[in-house]
């Protein structure tokens, strides 16, 4: 197959005139076969979702194997071709069950988004910036606990949130460090607490601004140690949780180190109105989902139309596809097989309209929408 007039994505040069060839399920220098016209269409890696808890009335939290394939087979068809689903703060047998879901899915899964990995979004958080977890079912940092849950996804637990200021987190983070990323997150941590996190070895902020202490001019907090760092941040860009002004910031800010995700929750892909997340109930008015009190819950917008909104504030395209493709297939380990359109990866490739709608989806080089 070769796909051609398109603007292609380069992660060095921005977008470039040329063919992208597949054969097989992997990009190739040269192909033959069919050839598809994409002229004034953008064409550009799958995209990586590393952070989001669920779609179409399925959350990774269930444990629900039937869910877990809603969910892949939802994100592929948005152009997400590779997903690492988190879960919540919950109860350890809970842990346990959506770690056995997982591994479990990609030994059997017929179809869907490539599952890569495991966002454990807690149980190790502060109570004081818990925001839509369940504070019954924090606890401390327990490195034996981690890679247990680890085993029993058969590898596939990637990331680990944790407070810094919690007892034992630093060191924590020097035991596990070098095998799951540990990120930032949900913390009422200062400047010092948090730059010692990232100092002991964690590597990424998440969903940057949400669930911890604002950047202060004298109080600059995780955000400000995560500046002086070298650590990715997530950012949510549904434009609910984060001001489009500040999102133009983060990139300025952070420059190449942006990743960005959907955080999405089930009622992403579906209609106004009650639903659960971590055993909560959320309620969801248009782009607004909140607890009771009017906590805001987590986002139903999906990666593919945050990314697409970030452009809309402001943010140009081969940087936004780059925080959305590249930059979470390098903090996964996967970017040797993902994330760029290089000869050898794995053909799965989104072709945008000029308007940035999607015309079609091709994964593992078979054209699927």
């Amino acid at each position: 197959m070769r796909l051609t007039g398109g603007r292609v994505f380069d992660p060095h040069k921005g977008f470039v005139l040329r063919d992208v060839c597949v054969e097989g399920d992997k990009i190739v220098p040269d192909a033959g076969g069919e050839t598809v016209d994409v002229t004034d269409c953008y064409v550009i890696p799958g995209l990586t979702d590393l952070h989001f808890h669920g779609c179409m009335g399925a959350d990774f939290s269930d444990g629900d194997a039937a869910g877990l394939q809603t969910m892949a087979d939802y994100e592929l068809s948005r152009g997400v071709t590779q997903i690492c689903p988190a879960g919540m703060t919950l109860d350890v047998p809970a842990l346990e069950l959506i770690c056995k879901t997982a591994a479990a899915h990609r030994a059997n899964a017929a179809s869907g988004a490539d599952l890569v990995g495991v966002n454990l979004e807690g149980p190790f958080l502060s109570q004081a910036k818990k925001g839509a977890q369940n504070g019954a079912w924090i606890r401390d940092p327990d490195p034996e606990l981690l890679l247990r849950l680890k085993e029993l996804s058969g590898g596939l637990v990637k990331l680990v949130s944790l407070a810094p200021e919690a007892p034992g987190a630093i060191d924590f983070i020097r035991k596990v460090k070098d095998q799951v990323r540990v990120s930032v997150a949900h913390t009422a941590c200062d400047y010092d607490q948090a730059l010692a996190a990232f100092d002991a070895g964690a590597k990424q902020a998440t969903h940057l601004f949400n669930a911890m202490n604002p950047l202060g001019h004298r109080a600059p907090g995780p955000i400000g140690a995560a500046s002086d760092s070298d650590c990715m941040v997530e950012l949510i860009c549904d434009g609910v949780h984060i001001h489009p002004a500040v999102i133009r910031a983060v990139f300025k800010l952070f420059r190449d180190r942006v990743i960005i995700i959907s955080d999405s929750l089930r009622a992403c892909g579906m209609p106004d109105g009650q639903y659960t997340l971590g055993g909560q109930d959320i309620f969801v008015k248009g782009p607004l989902a909140t607890l009771a009190d009017g906590t805001i819950a987590g986002s139903i917008t999906d990666l593919m139309g945050g990314m697409v909104r970030a452009v809309g504030f402001g943010v140009d395209l081969h940087t936004a596809v780059t925080a959305a493709a590249v930059h979470p297939a390098q903090a996964l380990g996967i970017y040797d097989r993902y994330g760029s359109l290089d000869v050898g990866k794995e053909a799965n490739i989104v072709v945008l309209n000029a308007n940035l709608s999607l015309q079609s989806v091709i994964f593992h080089g078979n054209i699927i929408s």
